[in-house]
């Protein structure tokens, strides 16, 4: 404990990780803030415009589709995530055998490569040969239904999501048990003593004690969601036309296909300040009124100040 005590020790530790993280996270989105100000195709002289790609973007249709696309996309993700997560992780928190393999088997597709998910649920949507989604509804006589879900303008956007939903929903629910299995079983032994049940110690019990991590996760699935690209762009590329069309592909499209590095950099900030925005608004909605009356409390203590101040 004395070593950490030591200044010069703190930041001979804290140096690396510092400078890590100001060249990999602040530099670029300092440079897209620059060049979002900026005309520039990738060679020659950048012209400096002013807001005129703020201008720009905001009258641009395809934008607004691309946002509208990202919320139906962040809606599916989540709910898939968060919602089927701390499903299987309540269910897992029962279990008396066979966790570990259970935790494993539905861990194993947040391991493998975002080609390979992707070639997976090509292969399940595919037409010709017949996917494996065509298939069983044809054998159960739901013919009607049978489509092709990467070219239809009603299911593609559906479909571009999933896979990402699907990916991940094993970390969140190895998140959600280790939170569950983490809480004093005195407590809710306590409420089975006074007549609660399961749902009602699930419910008003195990949730509220670990708030903490679902603001945690949230704020990972909604960031992760607003910046979702790879299996959406591998899958369809944001078509047919921009049915598909995410924040993340037309920044992409913008940046690197039609060499205007300056609106792309627009793009990204605007992703930037939405993530920004979404994370502030968890944080307040999260926070109840007793935990902002404690900081309060806790500021005032530090100034040596009276709570009669608050």
């Amino acid at each position: 404990m004395g070593i950490l005590k030591d200044k010069k020790a703190f930041w001979v530790f804290l140096l690396p990780g510092l400078l890590f993280y100001i060249l990999a996270v602040f530099y670029p989105i300092e440079e897209s803030i620059r060049l979002s100000f900026m005309k520039w195709g990738g060679i020659g002289d950048k012209k400096f415009v002013g807001f005129d790609n703020y201008v720009l973007m905001f009258q641009d249709r395809v934008f607004y589709k691309a946002f509208f696309n990202n919320l139906i996309y962040l809606l599916i993700v989540v709910s898939m995530q968060l919602i089927i997560g701390l499903m299987f992780a309540v269910l897992l928190s029962y279990m008396k055998r066979k966790v570990t393999l259970v935790k494993t088997l539905y861990y194993v597709p947040c391991i493998v490569t975002t080609v390979a998910v992707t070639q997976l649920f090509r292969s399940m949507y595919a037409t010709e040969p017949e996917g494996l989604i065509n298939q069983i509804l044809n054998a159960v006589g739901l013919n009607g239904l049978a489509t092709s879900w990467l070219t239809n303008i009603k299911t593609v956007l559906a479909c571009v999501s999933i896979p990402e939903g699907w990916r991940f929903t094993g970390m969140y629910m190895v998140i959600f048990y280790a939170a569950l299995i983490s809480l004093d079983s005195q407590v809710y032994e306590a409420a089975k003593v006074d007549g609660a049940n399961e749902w009602q110690i699930l419910i008003r019990i195990k949730m509220p004690l670990i708030k903490p991590i679902l603001l945690l996760t949230l704020t990972m699935c909604l960031t992760g969601a607003l910046r979702g690209f790879d299996i959406p762009f591998l899958l369809t590329s944001g078509g047919p036309g921009n049915v598909s069309e995410l924040m993340s592909t037309y920044m992409y499209k913008k940046a690197f296909s039609s060499n205007q590095y300056g609106y792309g950099s627009t793009l990204a900030v605007f992703i930037i300040i939405e993530s920004i925005l979404v994370v502030s608004l968890l944080r307040a909605g999260f926070t109840s009124r007793e935990d902002r009356e404690t900081r309060k409390m806790q500021k005032l203590k530090k100034k040596g100040r009276s709570v009669k101040d608050l």
